[in-house]
């Protein structure tokens, strides 16, 4: 009789990795709706997003050894969050369950990607790339939903339905863990132990994900403001530039898992690096709308591949679950400072366009860590 495969499931962990692109990208479009239900100030709204991002690193930086108990407390946390902020009634409450449920997405995207990189060895960036493809699809679908949802529904009951789903994930994969701890454990015992990283390589790694977080929020973050200083667009056109960043990228994953069951990671890795510094120094040049549009969806499309082939490099190295899901978080650092910084030095230099050299340096720096990474590999 045939032994019941490891939870999760391919299934299941394929939908936890939609449900946490759902869940990561769904505040910034309700944001609006929250602040006028709730009569918050600009400031007050500020706040929401910076739980957020400091539960979700968090959460990240604390998975188990054991990353499908994590998978399931987090999609749990997750489910709590997100219910209790459909009902909560005042902003330090909303605060406090939006960094629980962020905890929680945290701990389901550390986990699922290391789950996913210590089953699929054989072709693990091909794998990691795919599954990665369905958390930028669940990021593009989640400002869909809400967009058709909310004018219908009321925000409460939107927010109930997202937290449904991630109990749902997480009622399916503590049944899938008591019908298959046998084989788990047996599986668990025949793999060679993770070894903890030296300290070098771990500052390494982390520094590598905490570049790639500056440089795709810094893109997500400034690519409208920048459309419409320099292409001449109304709002919602420019707005269209971000979108088409992020269809870009989420089409690039599909193709490159692919393309890696006959290309080297690393030759991807690189050649990926490369073409994305260039594009990114090309926005420097160009003052038309097509031309911005254009580069846009060149950076997504070659920004696409880069993180799921760099964590399957880093997994390749055999961290332990906590220093991986530490390593992860640090993309959550990241993508916190670069914005920021990026918002002050166009301030202080009254051009947006020179701010943009600081996710261009980002870029630079992921390539020469990324011919660093191969040396050490040998």
């Amino acid at each position: 009789m045939r032994s019941p495969a490891p939870a999760p499931s391919l299934p299941l962990l394929s939908f936890g990795f939609l449900l946490t692109g759902l869940g990561t990208a769904l505040l910034g479009p309700i944001l609006p709706l929250l602040a006028a239900q709730h009569q918050l100030s600009d400031a007050s709204v500020g706040l929401l997003p910076l739980a957020q991002f400091l539960g979700a690193t968090v959460g990240g930086s604390t998975v188990l050894a054991r990353p499908q108990r994590s998978f399931a407390i987090g999609s749990l946390a997750a489910g709590l969050g997100l219910g209790l902020f459909a009902v909560a009634p005042a902003l330090p409450l909303m605060l406090a369950v939006l960094f629980a449920g962020a905890w929680g997405i945290g701990q389901m995207i550390a986990s699922s990607n290391v789950i996913a990189g210590a089953r699929y060895t054989r072709n693990r960036a091909s794998a990691l790339t795919l599954l990665n493809f369905l958390f930028s699809a669940g990021a593009l679908l989640s400002p869909l939903l809400a967009s058709w949802l909310t004018p219908h529904l009321p925000l409460r009951q939107v927010l109930l339905g997202f937290a449904a789903l991630f109990a749902v994930a997480a009622a399916l994969l503590l049944t899938g863990l008591n019908s298959s701890s046998g084989e788990e454990t047996a599986s668990a015992a025949s793999e060679p132990p993770a070894q903890p990283l030296a300290f070098s390589l771990f500052l390494f790694f982390a520094l590598l994900l905490a570049l790639y977080g500056a440089f795709e929020t810094s893109l997500n973050v400034w690519l409208t403001t920048y459309m419409l200083r320099y292409g001449g667009r109304s709002l919602a056109a420019s707005q269209a530039v971000t979108s088409a960043f992020w269809i870009a990228l989420t089409c690039a994953r599909p193709l490159s898992s692919a393309a890696l069951l006959r290309i080297r990671d690393y030759r991807l890795q690189r050649a990926s690096l490369l073409l994305l510094t260039f594009s990114t120094a090309a926005l420097f040049f160009l003052h038309s709308a097509a031309g911005i549009t254009a580069v846009a969806i060149l950076i997504g499309f070659f920004l696409g591949p880069v993180f799921p082939v760099t964590f399957a490099l880093i997994l390749a190295h055999r961290p332990s679950p906590r220093q991986a899901g530490i390593i992860l978080a640090c993309s959550g650092l990241g993508a916190a400072l670069l914005p920021w910084l990026m918002g002050i030095v166009s301030r202080q230099t009254g051009s947006l366009r020179t701010a943009f050299a600081l996710p261009l340096a980002a870029a630079l720096g992921l390539l020469l860590l990324s011919l660093c990474l191969k040396r050490t590999e040998g």
